[in-house]
């Protein structure tokens, strides 16, 4: 091989490098094993998320019922989502973190229960989300709040996209098993199978070295622990208004409510659930997964405000399109789009959180961040529901698309800072 050749494959190399996603934090033991135990339930907490307004739009026939879990499960987020969080400033994070998995696989095993035995309450169902979601607030904020204290600062937007490629891989395979499993299994299996996963992902998550507190004293969590987190919030304006720009984009643009109701009655779904309910589902994970999977650039993006700002637009431009469409592959196109678009936002913005906060707040930083990313959509899931209900489901994903580039705009004349916003440049 000739020098000007071997430069040129080792110059393809490394362009290959700067894009793919950064594995370098798999190399660190405790990082891996709690990357592990989030691929193991990706796709297993997906069959969840499709089964349970699936069987709330089975009992009731009503997109508005479709749309009354997201309050439901709202509640328990912002209640245990902030406490969670405090909590996990003052305690071993590895310990909650077990209590936290061993208590959605509880609820998982119910939820199965419920719908083998044909018990037909539908709120019941709301019971069972409602602590989901409180055993969720709880783990995801401690989740979290662990990576930045398993590997280095410089790799935690390569950290970020990994969670969010594993992630968003059981967000796309998920839907789709559940489109075409339950009409073979029936629902209640999607429930029985996200109990195995969860009780098998507990093994890895038990594996995790202590977490203490840095101070090295355990101590209970209160009330005044969640208002300093509001406090520490407001003295950094980068980090709140990456915050409001993603509630923005969420409660305004997230059209998950209405997916139910149009694979069925738009794009001809027989009404036991079939593939475009799953596609639906999957569409919005696909394109954030692909982004993830070629994730390498987003580190070299300094201009991270910018970087958001502008991702947020396309989201909500992207569910315009999903409105517009009578096509379920041009409705499928567009939320791909959304979910790339997405993911470039989801990525900064965890990156500017785990940088802005210290140690000892970060918990209390991740509950408000859990609040919001998790809050958001089930909020969105309550007014899209009732928008259907009223004027139809093309109006509802429409309407929102228009409102996220309209308050984005708004947010960011407000708070200049976060459109000024850069990331400290890291070294090598």
């Amino acid at each position: 091989m000739s020098v000007e050749a071997g430069a040129r494959r080792g110059k393809k190399r490394n362009l290959l490098k700067s894009v793919v996603v950064d594995v370098r934090p798999l190399r660190t033991p405790g990082f891996r094993r709690l990357f592990t135990g989030t691929a193991i339930t990706a796709i297993g907490s997906q069959l969840t998320t499709v089964a349970v307004p699936k069987q709330v739009f089975d009992l009731t026939g009503s997109s508005g019922y479709v749309g009354l879990t997201g309050i439901v499960a709202l509640v328990p987020l912002l209640v245990f989502g902030l406490w969670g969080g405090a909590i996990a400033d003052t305690v071993d994070r590895r310990k909650l973190l077990v209590f936290g998995n061993a208590g959605i696989a509880v609820v998982s095993a119910l939820l199965w229960a419920q719908a083998f035995f044909g018990v037909g309450s539908v709120w019941l169902v709301f019971v069972l989300l409602a602590c989901n979601q409180a055993f969720f607030a709880i783990n995801m904020p401690t989740r979290s709040a662990i990576v930045a204290r398993l590997i280095e600062p410089e790799l935690l937007p390569a950290a970020a996209a990994l969670s969010g490629t594993v992630n968003t891989f059981g967000m796309v395979f998920g839907p789709m098993a559940a489109g075409a499993l339950m009409p073979v299994l029936g629902l209640p299996t999607l429930y029985l199978i996200d109990t195995v996963a969860l009780v098998v992902a507990l093994y890895a998550v038990w594996r995790l070295p202590a977490l203490p507190p840095l101070s090295g004293t355990a101590r209970a969590a209160g009330l005044r622990d969640v208002l300093d987190g509001f406090r520490y919030m407001g003295t950094q304006k980068v980090l709140l208004a990456s915050f409001v720009v993603d509630i923005i984009a969420m409660v305004a643009g997230m059209p998950r409510a209405l997916f139910p109701e149009m694979a069925e009655r738009t794009f001809g779904d027989p009404p036991g659930g079939g593939l475009a309910l799953g596609w639906l589902y999957a569409a919005i994970p696909i394109g954030s997964m692909v982004i993830g999977l070629f994730s390498g650039w987003l580190g070299r993006v300094r201009r991270q405000g910018v970087a958001v700002t502008i991702a947020i637009c396309a989201w909500g431009a992207s569910v315009i399109g999903f409105g517009l469409s009578h096509s379920l592959w041009l409705a499928i196109v567009f939320l791909c789009l959304a979910g790339a678009a997405d993911m470039v936002s989801a990525i900064y913005r965890q990156a500017i959180l785990v940088m802005a906060a210290t140690d000892e707040m970060r918990g209390r930083m991740q509950g408000a961040f859990t609040v919001v990313v998790a809050g958001g959509p089930r909020l969105a899931d309550l007014t899209h529901g009732w928008t259907a209900a009223a004027v139809g489901t093309a109006a509802a994903a429409t309407g929102g698309g228009m409102l996220v580039i309209v308050f984005i705009a708004i947010a960011v004349a407000l708070l200049p800072a976060f459109w000024r916003y850069r990331a400290a440049a890291v070294a090598g």
